[in-house]
């Protein structure tokens, strides 16, 4: 731990020098072009079928279009935003009737995707159950899925995942600010305008504290991964300025790096047409130009010395992307410690860690390239259960605290 703390309180050691309150630009041994690219809206709108009416009018929303069967049949097409593109396909829209009656929805991709988010149900929008798996039928080679719901007066909202778009997470930062400990500000604006939230948690004054980066969202339908850094970040809260942990580290959380692809619906990128976790080099999108930029000028400014960063990510399992080990950083006892801590918090016999070499222009590269920090790609499974998520936020933030408060 000695050696731990030394490395931690070594200011500015293996930083990348600057001349300007700007991001360095890097090189990565798989570059990644990130120039804009035409993205295909989908028309928003309301249809109507025979008592049935369906929209896809309000933020996060993704149907394409929509058609009647037969008198008890509708097929709901989904299509990206472009192409090429992971293959996540993020479904959302509304339904009632008429009347009260049962109806089989046939969720379409034909455009080389699988169906892979298990369906989410709601009355009002905010609280939100699983669809039975009795209801759910797969083709054969998943390109799509066929529910079975229940429709009447009352709408039923229809989603991959919880929808937490742009509205959404401002009223989390709103609560989140209402602690002293919390200040919020806008890190920039997102190509079509959309404030790219920021936070700042500090027992006082956040000068010549090491500094802990906390990003999410980088994906639109990450939804899990989003949910864990809330967990986390409150946990930072609420427990940070007891223990002392917020006295002696600043945490800056950006929870929704990718605004415009939420409220559009995207699979995968934002309004640029590009995806957002391959932008770290040239900085050639808005959002990760801003962003980079507020967190070397805040950081500089402030003489803060970045130790971590972590990017919250969602995928089919719940795993850790870490770094080599023969990637050099400040803190490299920090992430075995770290992951082994929360494995035995959370009661796991194996806690999935893949190690790479930051080969490619990702966020993790990155804290790495321009500050020499420790960065980790935080993923969660998109079917992990929502306690547990809650669960593992809470005890990631406390092993983290612990550790890096250790003498």
């Amino acid at each position: 731990m000695k050696k731990l703390l030394l490395f931690v309180f070594a200011l500015c050691l293996g930083c990348k020098s600057s001349s300007s309150l700007t991001a360095d630009q890097h090189e990565y041994a798989i570059p990644v072009d990130t120039s804009k690219r035409p993205i295909s809206n989908q028309k928003n709108k309301v249809y109507h079928f025979n008592g049935l009416s369906v929209r896809n009018d309000f933020p996060a929303a993704r149907l394409n279009s929509m058609t009647q069967d037969n008198d008890s049949t509708y097929t709901a097409n989904i299509w990206p935003e472009n192409f090429p593109i992971n293959p996540s396909p993020w479904y959302a829209f509304k339904l009632w009737s008429a009347f009260e009656h049962e109806i089989y929805l046939k969720l379409d991709y034909s455009n080389g995707a699988k169906h892979r988010y298990t369906p989410k149900l709601s009355q009002d929008g905010k609280h939100w159950t699983v669809l039975d798996s009795t209801l759910l039928d797969r083709n054969t080679d998943s390109t799509s899925a066929q529910l079975k719901l229940k429709v009447g007066r009352d709408t039923l909202w229809l989603a991959a995942q919880e929808l937490q778009d742009h509205r959404r997470v401002g009223e989390w930062v709103q609560m989140m600010s209402q602690s002293a400990l919390v200040t919020q500000k806008s890190a920039g604006k997102s190509k079509l305008g959309r404030d790219l939230y920021y936070l700042n948690l500090s027992k006082g004054s956040s000068a010549k504290k090491p500094a802990i980066l906390v990003i999410s969202r980088q994906h639109p339908p990450e939804v899990t991964g989003y949910l864990c850094m809330k967990s986390f970040v409150e946990t930072i809260i609420e427990e940070g300025a007891t223990n002392g942990f917020l006295e002696k580290y600043r945490v800056m959380v950006y929870p929704l790096m990718n605004p415009d692809g939420v409220d559009l619906g995207h699979y995968r990128h934002n309004a640029g047409g590009v995806d957002l976790n391959r932008d770290w080099s040239k900085y050639h999108q808005p959002e990760i130009a801003q962003v980079t930029s507020h967190m070397v000028r805040e950081t500089m400014t402030s003489k803060n010395d970045v130790i971590l960063g972590l990017d919250f990510h969602s995928t089919y399992r719940d795993v850790y992307y870490t770094p080599h080990e023969s990637i050099e950083r400040k803190i490299p006892e920090f992430t075995k410690a770290w992951l082994e801590k929360i494995r035995v918090a959370v009661g796991l016999d194996d806690i999935n860690e893949s190690p790479g070499k930051n080969l490619r222009p990702t966020s993790s590269a990155w804290f790495n390239r321009q500050f020499g920090a420790t960065g980790i790609t935080y993923e969660i499974g998109d079917d992990t259960p929502r306690d547990f998520i809650r669960t593992k936020g809470k005890e990631s933030a406390r092993a983290m605290m612990e550790l890096l408060l250790a003498e």
